[in-house]
């Protein structure tokens, strides 16, 4: 708790980038439905592989918020931390390190969650309405929206432990950025994609990310393939986090203390 607590006031403290970041996560996602709502009006009838402009607006819609969700703040401090070397006093301390970070996401996901609410009502108000999912769907949808918080810090987790081995943060964020940008879905639903493409998106966590929830939202799967999809992300998020102790034990070996 006291972590979480210290992760709230830090972000109070470093807002700028916070909403940096955010602003250009809503650039994206106005971007890509003035994108699509051409695309979608130039289609013959008005559909693209199935959507619809309504359908796309909600994909979209949450392809947003699962986006502004677990934000860069979570990988870029822990590589602070393995950068400068102050990883070295979490060693010291009696608290799992892994455990500490994903309290200190917890932290800053209030504020995300608050500002992600007023800027989708925002959004939602200037599109036109979109469809919620209710009874069954709607519950599955939540709980796949929620599912998307461990994951995206099973993800970014590993981009920080990953600066061990590369001594940089900024090319392992953006490559980590581009990789998910394609093979979640955010950009363009992998239902799009070549089949070679949506083989190689679905052996990957990554659809998990946005895909699942976003095709639930707009009702494209239903029932047992919308549960199943459910599953798949609460497999996908014991994998990451058993890789990622792996990692962190790995990453131990990197580190080099010098004093007496």
């Amino acid at each position: 708790m006291s972590l979480a607590r210290n992760s709230w006031r830090s972000l109070r403290v470093y807002r700028m980038n916070f909403l940096l970041i955010l602003l250009g996560t809503v650039v994206q996602a106005v971007a890509m439905l003035a994108v699509w709502q051409a695309l979608l009006s130039e289609a013959s009838p008005s559909r693209l592989a199935g959507f619809t402009w309504h359908e796309m607006k909600g994909y979209l819609l949450v392809a947003f918020a699962a986006n502004a969700l677990v934000s860069g703040y979570t990988d870029l401090l822990l590589a602070g931390r393995v950068l400068s070397g102050m990883v070295a006093l979490d060693l010291t301390k009696p608290v799992d390190f892994q455990l500490a970070r994903w309290a200190e996401t917890l932290g800053f996901l209030g504020v995300e969650l608050l500002a992600v609410g007023s800027i989708g009502v925002m959004m939602i108000s200037v599109v036109a309405p979109v469809p919620l999912p209710t009874g069954w769907q709607g519950l599955l949808f939540v709980a796949s929206l929620c599912a998307v918080v461990p994951l995206k810090f099973g993800i970014v987790y590993l981009t920080g432990v990953a600066c061990f081995w590369t001594q940089n943060y900024q090319g392992v964020s953006w490559a980590r950025a581009g990789i998910a940008g394609v093979l979640s879905g955010s950009l363009i639903p992998v239902e799009l994609y070549p089949a070679w493409l949506q083989s190689l998106c679905q052996m990957s966590p990554f659809p998990s990310m946005v895909s699942t929830p976003a095709l639930i939202f707009v009702g494209r799967v239903r029932d047992g393939e919308a549960a199943l999809l459910f599953c798949w992300q609460v497999v996908w998020i014991a994998a990451l986090w058993l890789i990622g102790r792996v990692a962190w034990s790995r990453g131990l070996r990197q580190i080099t203390v010098h004093g007496g």
